[in-house]
Formats: C-alpha cells, structure tokens, sequence
C-alpha cells in the first residue's frame, strides 16, 4: 500500500484556507447587475436639482457641450496632474487627425503634495516654464488645457472649485477655492509664461476627448489609475442643475465623480473586512468607498492585509510574520502586476517580491497562493469597473458606442483589459454594442484638444 503525499495534502488544506479568505472577493454575476443597478440609482440622484447635494456620485457638469471634430489646428499646451506625476505637452494639430506631440513628466515631490496653495502653483507654473524653455515655445501665444485629476464644481469651462484632495493631497488653502484662478496668479508671479487661455478639465474627460477626436462614437471614458473615475455623454435636458439648458447644445459630458459611489453606505454588503480596514487607515476615511476598492492606490495594500490573513491562518510563509509584510503599503500594485505577468508555474519574479518582504525560503505553493490573491483582487477590481461602466452604456443608449480608457491600471496590468470587455459583455444588454478602445496619449492631448476647439468656437 502506498504511503499517503503528506506534502500535497498540506499544499491542498492551505490551497483550500487561501480560496475561504478570498472568498468574499469573487461577487456573483447577480452581485454585479445589483453593483450596476445600484450605479443608476446614484447618477439620477447626482443629476437631480433636490438630490444633487447629498449624492454620492455628484455627476459634476464640465460644460463641454460637443466633443472634437477632428478639423482643429494649431499648437496647444496641456498641464496634466495626477498622481506622483506633472505632465507638460504640446500638441501641434495639423487637421485631419494628423497631430505632433511632445512633452516631458517632472515627479511631484512629497513635500508638495502636503504644502501650501501658493508653493503648490508656483511649482506647477515652474513645470511649465521649463517645458516651454526647453521647447523653445516662448515666442508662442498659446492655450492651455489644464487636467486636474481630482473632484471638481465647474461653473464654466475655464472655472473650477476643488471639492476635495484625493489620491494622498493635501495642499492647503485649495478645496473650495478656483484652481483655474490659483495656477493664472502663480503664472502671473512669474512674468514669464505668455500663456492666454485656461481651460479646465478632469483627467477622465481628457480620455474621452482624446478617443473621440479619433472615434466619433466615443461616448463614454474611464481612467483605472492610482484613482478611478468615469465620464459620459448626457442629454442636457436630464441635467436639472443646467440653467437654461435649452439655449445650450443637446448633450454635456458629465463627470460622474465615480470614486464616491458607495460612500453612502450603498456598497457595504460587498466590503470586506479588509476593504473595511483601508478605509480606516487611509488619509480620507469614508471617502472613495468605490475607488478604494478598484484603485491602483489601494489594490497592492489589499493584497498585502490579505496575504497577512492568509499567514495568520498557518497556510502562507509557515504562519511567519515579516517585519516588512507588517509595514502598511509595503506592497504595491506594481508587484501585483509582475507576479500575475509571470508564467504559471514560473516562481523567479514571486520569489523576488518574498525576498524584499523578507523571506529567504518560500514554496511553489506560497508563490501560487499568493498569485492566486492577486488574481481574485484585481480581477474584482475589473469587474466592478465593468458593472458601472455597464450601466452608462445603457444610459447613453446609443445601439453602438465606444469607450474610451486610459490610466496605469489600464494600459499595464496583465489581462485587466480583458477582464473589464468579458464582464461588460455579460451585463449589458444584447442590443446595445460597444467597444472598448484605448485613449491614445491619454488625457494631456485630450485637454490640448479642448483648449483647441474652445479657442475654435470663440472663433
């Protein structure tokens, strides 16, 4: 009689304690048209005059009334903020979809983030002095598109209120206050920068402009970045705040502010106990519910407080605690993506990331284990982008349309795209189609785009 595999029965009973703890991540497909549903409840309530204000999912107008022709000429500059990065370009349209572009990222020091209004400005007026020095653009007059990747009240085009810091700001004396108004006096405390008009715009936006200057049936952007946020193409006369909307064009696109959804509690019989936890350690606690669980920010900090669950329960890292597996964002969302880019069955770049978390001798079953958490969290990360995403193609209505994505989780994380198409096919409804293609150079061109059509229409 053989002697019983004790290794693959260990290897199995902690298989098995990996998939219980990441249970609560795999949502049914009647969990995701509920998600969508939910997704609805809070755009109407966004878009209502009586509901507006206590609305999770704000559905911000931006009064960009049409999207681009196509036919837009001329050199335009774009001030794209997001993230750890400033982004300075210039996009020369020449027409006819043709474009040249180039541009140039400065890194966001810390400091700033956390500094004054005045510091903050005057460093983004710097980036994009040096830019234009080191482009030779100072004799030009030009527009600028200024992309502002966080929660805005626009009154106008070029006018926009901060609602509130996200993604790990908190520079004084900015929410409620103009940006647009903020970045003209640091240009002005300059006196070097010829630069004439400002239009303002979220980054989400941009994506769309960016796609739809090429797809006309753009409709409908998202950005799955260090933030998550989506935009769409409204018919003016569901927008109750729209004063006057009849003296306007038929449609505005709306930034719907997605990564609220869900601060009203509406989200909290899919959290789990380690969405719970972020949330409490975070910078804003009760804020971005929703983005708090689909975010690059935030999705290497889930792997890493599932991971310690999975050690703790004996079936990881024989139960041993690191003392870097105990530091809070230890893990991040680009060693999810390397481990999940490694072949099945491949251990050399898992092996890594447990060495650097301070774990010299670790099994093919550790290395599965936690490719396996990594898989289950990004991939409810897809599909709950997919459900809302879902939910404003049936309410653009349109029989065919095209979204238009942009952003690091995007662009960068293995099969995320095909994640997202495969849930938004089983949730939408047979007659309407779609496609989901990605915003060429993102939401920099789009504001360069912006700031041209704007400067057209004055015209």
């Amino acid at each position: 009689m053989p002697k019983p595999d004790f290794t693959q029965y260990v290897i199995e009973a902690n298989r098995r304690i990996v998939k219980d703890i990441c249970k609560p991540f795999i949502l049914s497909d009647g969990t995701y048209k509920r998600i969508m549903d939910l997704f609805l409840v809070d755009i109407k309530k966004g878009l209502g005059k009586y509901t507006h204000k206590k609305a999770s999912v704000k559905c911000y107008m931006t009064f960009v009334e049409k999207l681009p022709s196509g036919c837009e000429r001329g050199k335009f500059l774009s001030l794209e903020l997001s993230g750890d990065v400033c982004r300075v370009l210039c996009v020369n349209l020449q027409g006819d979809d043709d474009f040249k572009i180039e541009w140039q990222n400065f890194d966001v020091p810390p400091e700033i983030k956390v500094d004054t209004a005045c510091h903050f400005f005057d460093f983004l007026a710097q980036c994009l002095s040096d830019f234009i020095v080191k482009y030779d653009l100072q004799y030009d007059e030009l527009s600028l598109g200024f992309t502002f990747a966080f929660p805005l009240k626009q009154t106008s085009i070029s006018k926009g209120i901060l609602v509130k810091w996200t993604k790990g700001y908190k520079v004084s004396g900015v929410v409620g206050h103009d940006v647009i108004a903020l970045l003209q006096e640091a240009i002005v405390r300059r006196g070097d920068l010829s630069i004439n008009d400002i239009i303002i715009l979220n980054n989400t936006t941009g994506a769309l402009i960016s796609c739809a200057w090429k797809h006309k049936e753009a409709k409908i952007g998202v950005l799955i970045s260090s933030g998550c946020n989506m935009c769409y193409l409204e018919k003016s006369k569901h927008i109750q705040l729209f004063k006057n909307a009849g003296n306007y064009t038929p449609t505005m696109v709306i930034n719907c502010e997605a990564g609220a959804f869900g601060n009203d509690g509406a989200l909290d019989f899919i959290r789990t106990s380690v969405d719970f936890t972020v949330n409490k350690n975070s910078m804003y606690p009760g804020q971005q519910i929703y983005e708090k669980m689909v975010s690059g920010l935030y999705l290497g900090e889930i792997a890493r407080l599932t991971l310690l669950d999975c050690i703790n329960a004996g079936a990881m890292l024989k139960g041993i605690l690191s003392k870097e597996i105990l530091t809070p964002t230890a893990f991040k969302i680009h060693d999810m993506s390397q481990i999940e880019l490694e072949e099945p069955g491949h251990y050399a770049i898992t092996r890594k990331f447990f060495e650097k978390m301070g774990y010299k001798h670790t099994t093919n079953g550790d290395c599965d284990n936690l490719r396996y958490i990594c898989s289950a969290i990004s991939t409810r990360s897809a599909n709950m982008v997919a459900a809302c995403l879902a939910c404003l193609v049936e309410r653009v209505g349109d029989p065919y349309l095209i979204i238009g994505a942009d952003g690091s989780v995007y662009r960068s994380y293995p099969h995320y795209p095909s994640l997202l198409r495969n849930r938004l096919k089983k949730l939408v409804r047979g007659d309407f189609k779609f496609d989901v293609v990605q915003a060429e150079d993102g939401s920099g061109q789009g504001a360069a785009l912006l700031a041209a059509s704007t400067k057209k229409k004055k015209k």
